[in-house]
């Protein structure tokens, strides 16, 4: 089974019970397994790229903790778990890849070791990972201009002059800083909206 690894806003899977939606998994509904990945395919995905592999590479592993998900999903106790479950896994497969590409370079896997790589405890992780999901769902979410904006003030690097922006967006130099207070607010809205 091929599905796609590419980030997108999840178009209504995010409020699904995962409890629901595993059960239809079980009972055999494509649509449920859609919505499943849909669900938490920005997280998987990101985590390979926050390591720094490429997006190839995080397509591939995003394929393989999507197969093992289809293998082990009969095996789930807690669906409330799943979250957590997709993390480790995430990760498991990005330390073994790495392992598996650079086992000449002890270095590389003492860089991906979770302990080392993060400094948090898995529950600070998990929590980690679902604000950053919240915030791309809440951006996802915004007017395509105070998207751009947004993106290209905060999370480019480096990010781009209020001239650059201005010019790319259309918008008068003098403007900018109003429309980013303006987008920020719209922002900050939809997060509280998401409960962040």
């Amino acid at each position: 089974m091929t599905v796609s690894a590419k980030p997108t806003k999840a178009k209504g899977a995010r409020g699904k019970d995962d409890a629901h939606l595993v059960k239809r998994c079980l009972e055999g509904q494509e649509s449920a397994w859609t919505d499943l990945i849909d669900k938490y395919k920005n997280l998987i995905f990101s985590i390979p790229l926050h390591y720094g592999f490429s997006e190839e590479d995080s397509a591939d592993i995003f394929q393989a903790v999507c197969m093992d998900l289809l293998a082990e999903l009969p095996r789930l106790r807690e669906p409330q778990a799943l979250p957590a479950w997709l993390i480790q896994v995430t990760r498991n497969k990005c330390f073994h890849r790495r392992r598996a590409s650079q086992a000449d370079q002890r270095q590389a896997i003492d860089d991906l070791d979770p302990a080392v790589a993060t400094g948090s405890e898995p529950e600070n992780i998990v929590s980690q990972v679902q604000q950053e999901q919240l915030l791309r769902d809440a951006l996802s979410e915004l007017a395509p201009r105070c998207r751009d904006l947004i993106r290209m003030l905060f999370l480019e690097t480096p990010p781009r002059s209020y001239e650059e922006v201005a010019r790319e967006l259309q918008l008068a130099p003098g403007s900018i800083g109003f429309t980013r207070r303006n987008c920020l607010e719209k922002l900050r809205e939809r997060l509280e909206a998401f409960g962040y």
